[in-house]
């Protein structure tokens, strides 16, 4: 398809730069294709499924993985900004550089007080693989646990460009852009429709009869990217680790099998859950995916998605537009506009159910 059918126009101040509190505050745009649209808030979820149902949520956990420093070559020095966006092995992580261009193999790059050797002073790597497309290659002096340790105390979390272009990391941001059930480390990108939720709204949930379960996706920073190709055809998704368990993928089976429905909160956690059905069941999965959904896929596990609002040709917004219908999506996003909504990561949610019956 042409990737500028999933175009449309966005004002620059409906992009939200911080979360509304309470969490579960946040407007929420039930979006039914055939139905008029309902202005809803996300504290009504529970009122919107019915018992039975199974809510499936990421639980990653974003690293601080924007890393400040210097680099060092010979007797000259410059100031560099990463972000971490791939590990490699304990010591080894691919990274987004700017300016890039200021990099060569064999830089040293220093992040935190110089001078330091303790854990929480200093974070010392060597450039191993130039830039490309302004990705570098990096080996830290550190590895492990160590190496860990050492990006929690320097690193800042990793706020998206359309955030991060705004206004400088805060540290707010630490709490606000984590989900409040985040177990897993892994993620440089958060999977931001599970920042809607609070402790108040999962009990809500649990006295609706709505199950929780968990999978886990390691979102990248590549969720972020625009496809830049004319036709999506031509677009190659960045690739992302994730796990279904076998427990998970057999309650999700009795929840199908007793006539429930599967919610997931988040394109990530959609795009896990389609990658592991097979054969009319979830199966269980643990690997890599690079599934790409547009208009046209046909789903296989997910029967309700819980979503952001998401960039202009972005993939998510593809993802969107396959599940409910691009006419619809393109029309509950220019409700969405009219009537106030916030966009983005920090932004408000819609309840999205499909334009079709869902393919076992």
């Amino acid at each position: 398809m042409r990737t500028d059918l999933f175009d449309f126009e966005l004002p620059e101040d409906r992009i939200a730069l911080h979360p509304v509190s309470p969490r579960d505050a946040a407007r929420l745009l039930v979006v039914r294709p055939g139905a008029p649209f309902e202005d809803r808030i996300v504290h009504e979820l529970p009122a919107l499924l019915q018992p039975g149902d199974a809510l499936v949520l990421n639980d990653t956990r974003v690293i601080p993985a924007a890393l400040r420093g210097v680099r060092h070559r010979g007797e000259h020095a410059a100031h560099i900004a990463v972000t971490l966006t791939e590990r490699r092995d304990d010591s080894r992580w691919r990274a987004l550089a700017k300016p890039a261009k200021r990099l060569k193999d064999g830089d040293r790059l220093q992040f935190g007080h110089s001078g330091s050797a303790c854990l929480s002073g200093a974070l010392d790597a060597t450039v191993v693989g130039g830039p490309q497309d302004g990705e570098v290659e990096l080996v830290f002096d550190l590895a492990g646990p160590d190496l860990d340790a050492a990006i929690a105390s320097v690193g800042m979390m990793p706020l998206p460009p359309y955030i991060a272009g705004r206004r400088p990391a805060e540290e707010e941001d630490r709490r606000d852009y984590q989900t409040i059930y985040a177990a897993r480390d892994g993620a440089v990108a958060a999977p931001t429709a599970g920042l809607h939720f609070t402790p108040e709204l999962m009990a809500a949930l649990d006295a609706r009869r709505v199950s929780r379960h968990f999978v886990t996706l390691h979102v990248g920073a590549g969720t972020f990217l625009p496809v830049k190709a004319e036709d999506t055809g031509d677009h190659q998704m960045h690739s992302e680790r994730g796990e279904v368990s076998a427990e998970t993928a057999a309650a999700l089976n009795r929840v199908r099998a007793a006539g429930g429905r599967i919610v997931a909160v988040g394109t990530t956690s959609l795009r896990l859950l389609e990658t592991a059905a097979q054969n009319g069941e979830i199966q269980p999965f643990s690997g890599a995916t690079d599934m790409f959904i547009t208009p046209g896929y046909r789903f296989r596990a997910v029967d309700v998605l819980m979503t952001n609002f998401h960039l202009p040709r972005s993939t998510l917004f593809m993802l969107a537009a396959a599940f409910s219908g691009l006419d619809v999506m393109k029309a509950a996003y220019a409700h969405a506009v009219r009537e106030g909504y916030r966009f983005y990561s920090y932004g408000d949610a819609c309840l999205l159910f499909p334009s079709g019956p869902v393919k076992g």
